[in-house]
Parts: structure tokens; C-alpha cells; sequence
């Protein structure tokens, strides 16, 4: 039996995938958020959204962020408070105060802070 004899497997039409936006930020880097006061180090990041409905939809409509986006885990200060942050790529600037981020859980994550990052403690890594 010749190749060209042999039936074609019947197409499939593929299932678009969303578009999904590249991060623009990485682990380690001190960022800023644009309307809050308040600044962190990402120690982690979502392609996409991946929190709950409950979290997102308390999030006035008018300021809500695109799903389709990367989000950042931060360990995040204002002056009152350090604390967990998750925050949209849209939401995102540099923090380029050179100043290193005061919060507690730092030294169990990273190495050092230098040049407006920190490094990432070699146990934590893929």
C-alpha cells in the first residue's frame, strides 16, 4: 500500500486559545503600583488571572483589570503596613526609588537586593 493511499485522519478544527499578554515584569523586581501608594518585590507570577471570582469582582467595575494578563504575587509596604499583594500587569510601573522593599518575608526568598532587584535565594529556584 502506497502513502498516497492511505486515508487522511479527518480535520479537527483547533480551539483558539485567548491571547495571553508576555510579562513584562520577573521575579525579584521592585515594582510600584500606579494608583496606589504602595510599592514590592514580585515573588511570583499568573500568566492570567488565577484568584477567586469573589476577589475580582470586589474590584470597583470602572478601575476592574483585564482577566487576560499577567498578575503579580508582591510582597508589598505602604507606610503603615508590609503585606501580600496581587496586582495586574496593567497596574505595574518600575519603583525607581532604588530603595530596597521593607518586608519581613524577604530574607527567607531572596539573597540581595542590588541595581532595583532582588536575587532569588538558589533553594527557590526551577
Amino acid at each position: 500500500m502506497s502513502r498516497e493511499s492511505i486515508p487522511a485522519p479527518p480535520f479537527e478544527a483547533a480551539v483558539p486559545m485567548p491571547p495571553v499578554s508576555s510579562a513584562r515584569f520577573a521575579i525579584g523586581d521592585v515594582v510600584r503600583h500606579r494608583m496606589f501608594d504602595f510599592r514590592g518585590v514580585i515573588f511570583d507570577v499568573d500568566p492570567v488571572f488565577a484568584n477567586s471570582d469573589e476577589w475580582y469582582e470586589a474590584i470597583p467595575e470602572d478601575v476592574r483589570p483585564r482577566k487576560d494578563q499577567p498578575f503579580y504575587h508582591l510582597l508589598a509596604e505602604n507606610a503603615e503596613s508590609s503585606y501580600i499583594a496581587y496586582v495586574s500587569q496593567q497596574n505595574l510601573v518600575v519603583d525607581e526609588t532604588d530603595e530596597p522593599v521593607d518586608h519581613p518575608a524577604i530574607a527567607g526568598l531572596f539573597e540581595r537586593y542590588a541595581g532595583g532587584r532582588y536575587k532569588l535565594k538558589p533553594l527557590h529556584r526551577h
